[in-house]
């Protein structure tokens, strides 16, 4: 399998740590929003990232790979089964990949992506009113992270992983889980990124960041 896009996304790190859950060994390759390389654009005619190549069969957009390989590779589950719990996980996955990075990534496109990578300048405007959205983002997962354990109830889930990916992301720029202000999410961010899964994405997204962005220290 080939999963194209860069590990600093916070939608390929989540496939990428699904893969982990499940065991499952993937070749990165590459891709992005305004690629022209063929290759790519085969495999995801949007630029959309992540996508995959799993012998033939291509697929962009990270929670439709998730459901793919949930139904390919059912162990460990990482979506719940049960209607409310199946329920809580789409919205847990909703929430970190639109709610979540829609405030977010406009800090990371346009202090990080845009003017470090891109070459295109960023719009500060834009990045402070992400900082201004994030308050109220930060004390909702706050007031729903559980004093020990996951997101739902029964174990392990992608809704850990799609709102723990995020909050990856926004430690590049000084927006992390804050354990003065945030306790409970800081407590549970540090679970979910101790899991050998995560380590082994951490690793090579660390190689990947000291080679591109070598002074971007997580924070």
């Amino acid at each position: 399998m080939k999963l194209y896009g860069g590990l600093l996304s916070p939608f390929v790190r989540k496939v990428a740590v699904v893969l982990g859950e499940k065991g499952v060994d993937y070749t990165p390759a590459r891709g992005g929003p305004g690629s022209t390389d063929p290759e790519f654009l085969s495999v995801s005619p949007f630029a959309k990232i992540p996508a995959i190549d799993d012998e033939g069969f291509t697929l962009s957009d990270s929670s439709a790979i998730v459901h793919y390989l949930e139904a390919k590779y059912p162990e460990p589950a990482l979506i719940p089964t049960d209607p409310k719990g199946c329920g809580m996980a789409v919205w847990f996955d909703e929430f970190g990949d639109t709610i979540f990075a829609a405030s977010g990534l406009k800090i990371l496109f346009n202090r990080v992506v845009g003017p470090r990578l891109l070459g295109k300048p960023g719009n500060e405007a834009l990045a402070l009113e992400g900082e201004a959205e994030l308050p109220r983002i930060f004390a909702y997962i706050e007031s729903v992270v559980p004093e020990d354990g996951w997101l739902i109830e029964g174990g392990f889930s992608i809704a850990d992983i799609t709102v723990a990916s995020m909050l990856c992301t926004l430690s590049y720029v000084g927006h992390g889980a804050n354990a003065q202000t945030y306790p409970k999410t800081a407590a549970w961010h540090a679970r979910v990124t101790n899991r050998p899964s995560w380590q082994g994405v951490a690793v090579k997204e660390a190689s990947l960041m000291q080679r591109i962005l070598p002074d971007l220290a997580i924070t």
